[in-house]
C-alpha cells in the first residue's frame, strides 16, 4: 500500500521551521561555515575601520550566522549579505542566500529587485578595490582589465545560484503539483471503487430478486395445480376410480413440466459465463455479478424458450383440469410480439390464476386478453369463492410475493398494473403493457 503526499508529509519531522532533520543539519552546518568564513573576514575589515579585531569577528560571525534562517526568511538572508558586501565579507552567505531566495515562493519582481541589487553591490566594491590595489601598485595590468573583471565577478557571484535556484524552485512546485494530482487521482479512484462496490451490491441485490421472481413463476403454478390435483385425487380415489386416474396422470404431466422448466433455468444459471468464466473463476470483478445473474435469468426467454401468449389457451386449460370454471375470451387480430412482452403477458395471467387457484378456490374465473394497436391488455378477475375456506382446505402456502413480481415485470416494462378487490367480493388483476 502506497502513502499519499499528505500522508509523506504529515510523516515528516523536524525541529522549527525544517520539515526534515537533515534540512535542519544542513543549514546549521552552512550557518557555521559561513560564521567562520565571515569571523576571518571580520579581521582586515576591522583593521581597515580602525575598530579591535574582536569586534570585527563578532561582527563577521553574527552576520554569518543569519545563513541559519535562510529557509524561513530569505529575503532577510540576501539583505544582510547586501549589506556586508562593501565590507568584502560573505560570499558564501551570498551565493546560498541568493539561491535560497529564487527557490522559494517569493514573488519575482522581488527577487530580480536583490539579486540586481546584489549584484550591483559586488559590481561597485571589486571596482573600488581594483582601482585601488592599482593606485598602490599592487597590480600591474592594464585599464581594462577593472572593468571586465568587475562585471565578470559580479556575474559569476550572481548569476549560477540566481538560475539554479529559479530551476529547483520550478521543479518542486511541479513535484508538488504531481503529488496533489496523484493524491486527487487516487482518492477520486476510492471514491470510484466505492461507487463500484454498491452498483454491484445494487446489481446482486436486483438479479436476486428477479431470479426469484422466474423461479416463482416457473414453480409456483404447477406445484399450486399439482396440490389441487392431488387433493381432489384424494377425494375421488374411492368413489370415481376413473377420474383419480386422470388426475395422477395429470399431476404426473404437470409435475414433469415443472421439473423440466426449473432444469431449463438451473442450467442457464449453471452454464452462464461458459469458459470465459472458468478462465477468470479466481477473480471475477464485482460488477459482472449482476450482468451475469441478468444474463442467466432472462437468457431462456431472449432465445425463445420462454412462455409465450399462443399458451394462453393451454393454461387455461390447465386450470380448468384442476376443476376451475373459467371463461378464456380474446379481443383483436392475435400477432407476434417481442418474447419479453409475451412472456411477461403469460406470467401475469400465470399468477393471477394461481391466486385464484391458492385463495378462491371453487371460484369462476374470466381471463381477457386484448391485442391493441400499440399494447397488450389482460385481465383476470374471479368472482367470490362459495367456500371462504376452500382455499385454505387445499393447503396452499403463500409467500405474499405474486402480486409485487407482477408488478415489477410489468413495469420493468413500461406498462400499468393494477391489482384489488372488486365490489361483488372477488378479485381482479390487470395489466397493460406496451406491444414494443
Amino acid at each position: 500500500m502506497t502513502a499519499t503526499g499528505e500522508e509523506l508529509v504529515a510523516a515528516r519531522g523536524g525541529p522549527w521551521w525544517w520539515d526534515r532533520r537533515r534540512s535542519a543539519v544542513l543549514d546549521v552546518g552552512l550557518a557555521v561555515v559561513s560564521a567562520l568564513e565571515c569571523g576571518l573576514e571580520g579581521v582586515p575589515f576591522a583593521r581597515e575601520a580602525g575598530v579591535p579585531a574582536a569586534v570585527g569577528v563578532v561582527f563577521g560571525v553574527l552576520a554569518g550566522s543569519v545563513l541559519l534562517v535562510r529557509r524561513r526568511w530569505p529575503i532577510a538572508v540576501v539583505l544582510v549579505a547586501i549589506a556586508v558586501t562593501p565590507a568584502a565579507m560573505g560570499f558564501l552567505m551570498g551565493v546560498v542566500g541568493l539561491y535560497s531566495l529564487a527557490a522559494s515562493e517569493v514573488p519575482r519582481r522581488i527577487i530580480a529587485s536583490l539579486a540586481g541589487m546584489q549584484s550591483v553591490g559586488v559590481l561597485i566594491v571589486m571596482f573600488v578595490r581594483m582601482r585601488q590595489n592599482l593606485a598602490r601598485g599592487e597590480l600591474d595590468v592594464g585599464d581594462w582589465i577593472v572593468p571586465f573583471a568587475s562585471i565578470t565577478m559580479a556575474i559569476g557571484v550572481t548569476a549560477p545560484p540566481l538560475l539554479l535556484g529559479l530551476y529547483v524552485g520550478a521543479r518542486r512546485r511541479l513535484m508538488e503539483s504531481l503529488r496533489e494530482r496523484a493524491d486527487s487521482l487516487e482518492r477520486e479512484l476510492q471514491l470510484l471503487a466505492e461507487r463500484a462496490e454498491e452498483r454491484a451490491e445494487w446489481a446482486r441485490g436486483e438479479e436476486r430478486t428477479r431470479i426469484a421472481r422466474e423461479m416463482h413463476d416457473v414453480v409456483a403454478h404447477r406445484v399450486s395445480l399439482m396440490v389441487v390435483h392431488a387433493a381432489a385425487l384424494q377425494a375421488v380415489a374411492r368413489k370415481d376410480p376413473e377420474k383419480a386416474v386422470r388426475n395422477a396422470a395429470l399431476v404426473g404431466d404437470m409435475g414433469r413440466q415443472a421439473l423440466t422448466e426449473l432444469r431449463e433455468m438451473l442450467g442457464v444459471l449453471r452454464s452462464g459465463g461458459g469458459g470465459e468464466r472458468r478462465r477468470e473463476r479466481a477473480s471475477v470483478p464485482l460488477a459482472a455479478v449482476g450482468v451475469a445473474a441478468a444474463a442467466a435469468a432472462s437468457r431462456a426467454v431472449e432465445e425463445g424458450e420462454g412462455p409465450c401468449l399462443s399458451e394462453i389457451e393451454e393454461l387455461v386449460g390447465q386450470s380448468a383440469a384442476a376443476g376451475m370454471v373459467v371463461d378464456l375470451s380474446v379481443e383483436g387480430e392475435s400477432r407476434s410480439c417481442a418474447r419479453e412482452v409475451e412472456s411477461t403477458a403469460y406470467r401475469v395471467v400465470q399468477e393471477a390464476l394461481t391466486n385464484v387457484h391458492k385463495h378462491a378456490a371453487g371460484a369462476k374465473a374470466y381471463v381477457r386478453l386484448a391485442y391493441r394497436v400499440s399494447e397488450i391488455a389482460m385481465q383476470v378477475e374471479n368472482e367470490p369463492p362459495p367456500d371462504a375456506g376452500a382455499g385454505a382446505s387445499a393447503g396452499l402456502p403463500s409467500g405474499g410475493n405474486g402480486l409485487v413480481g407482477m408488478k415489477e415485470r410489468v413495469s420493468a416494462l413500461g406498462g400499468v398494473f393494477v391489482s384489488g378487490p372488486t365490489d361483488a367480493g372477488g378479485f381482479r388483476v390487470s395489466a397493460v403493457i406496451p406491444a414494443s
